[in-house]
């Protein structure tokens, strides 16, 4: 349960302001059919954390309990500091109409995610816990809670988040997991208890 709801906050709070988020705003205002768009950003999104966390739990398995705890730390330190530069929406990203709303938002936003803050911290949180279902529902969740008001009132609600705000706490949050695993000699099931 840990897992799950660490993952939730942690990429809620990491997506505000996301090109991924970004990327919802425009698909809303592109083709003003909410539906397709949000099933298909839940579909890209399983996916593409399904393959993140399998990837985050296979590093759980590989490396030994002190470099995993280092790799994890120095992820986490990492990410805070990435989370204060400010994303913007790759202009080369096609959304082909052609395909359809549905098609164009699953590919779209699936490679918009690839490598993105959202993903990376996927794989850092399945490492961390060695938990690969849990990691993956609470980061798809997290994913929605950003990214489903964001499709349904579009830049209305861009205009009145305090985005900064935002990023700095969840700066501030990956600091604090990546600075105690770092400063802690102990392994991270010592550190955070057990998460499976």
């Amino acid at each position: 349960m840990q897992a799950f709801l660490i993952s939730i906050s942690i990429v809620a709070l990491a997506e505000i302001g996301d090109k991924t988020q970004l990327l919802s705003f425009v698909l809303a205002a592109r083709y003003r059919k909410p539906w397709p768009i949000i099933l298909a950003i839940l579909l890209a999104t399983l996916v593409n954390h399904g393959l993140a966390s399998a990837l985050g739990a296979w590093i759980a398995q590989a490396l030994g309990p002190n470099a995993l705890r280092l790799t994890v730390a120095l992820s986490f330190i990492a990410m805070a500091v990435w989370m204060l530069i400010p994303d913007k929406l790759d202009d080369k990203l096609e959304t082909n109409p052609r395909w359809g709303v549905f098609a164009a938002t699953f590919v779209a936003f699936f490679i918009a995610e690839m490598g993105d803050k959202t993903q990376i911290a996927t794989i850092a949180l399945a490492a961390r816990f060695d938990a690969f279902l849990p990691v993956l529902l609470g980061t798809t969740l997290g994913m929605m809670i950003a990214n489903v008001p964001a499709v349904l009132v579009g830049e209305r609600l861009a205009a009145r988040l305090p985005t900064r705000a935002i990023h700095v706490a969840a700066a501030l949050t990956f600091f604090v997991l990546g600075l105690t695993a770092l400063l802690s000699g102990e392994t991270l099931s010592d550190l955070f208890g057990s998460a499976r």
